[in-house]
């Protein structure tokens, strides 16, 4: 595998194609989003990583500013933007209730989300994916993108849990309020 990673180096999907560029997710950046497992720019702890490198795929602590007020409704998108395709890879997408301040370790998990926290699908399934980059691909950036979104996200389609992110993401239509991002870093 470490020779494929370093074939495919300078292969990245790159940021032009997260949620954060999408124009319907523009909007103010005035919410703080941080985790008490990494700091921004920083790695991810192996704990956060998938069970495929040795990791539990346990989702990180996160925590954020409160969202100002007419939000309906949080979404949180995580995506890698040095996968080795066109498009970040979506590693996680949730929409969460307004009135949580942070979502504890695991509280992304597919089998169990903590309470006011709706899975969405994700390129990979549902819940968090934890970073599995290739071995010897270089770093790779997890961008965990919050927005306060003014309408639920249920009004952007008809099936917002069935939708594959590259087709929910551009169809939100509801104003973004704010949004924070958080990078994280993992290499193997």
């Amino acid at each position: 595998m470490t020779l494929i990673g370093r074939l495919l180096h300078n292969r990245r999907a790159g940021d032009t194609h997260t949620a954060w560029n999408l124009p319907n997710l523009h909007g103010p950046e005035l919410l703080t989003l941080t985790s008490e497992h990494f700091a921004h720019g920083a790695a991810i702890p192996l704990q956060q990583c998938a069970k495929a490198i040795g990791g539990d795929d346990l989702s990180p602590h996160l925590a954020w500013t409160p969202p100002p007020p007419g939000t309906a409704q949080l979404l949180l998108v995580v995506e890698d933007i040095d996968v080795p395709i066109a498009k970040p890879a979506v590693h996680c997408a949730a929409l969460i209730d307004p009135s949580l301040a942070h979502l504890d370790p695991g509280a992304l998990s597919a089998k169990r989300p903590a309470a006011g926290v709706q899975l969405l699908r994700s390129t990979i399934g549902r819940g968090y994916h934890g970073p599995a980059p290739l071995k010897g691909h270089g770093p790779h950036h997890y961008i965990f993108q919050l927005f306060a979104l003014s309408d639920p996200v249920g009004s952007a389609t008809d099936a917002p849990h069935r939708a594959r992110p590259r087709v929910l993401l551009p169809r939100i239509t509801a104003p973004v309020l704010d949004r924070a991002r958080l990078t994280g870093i993992v290499e193997r």
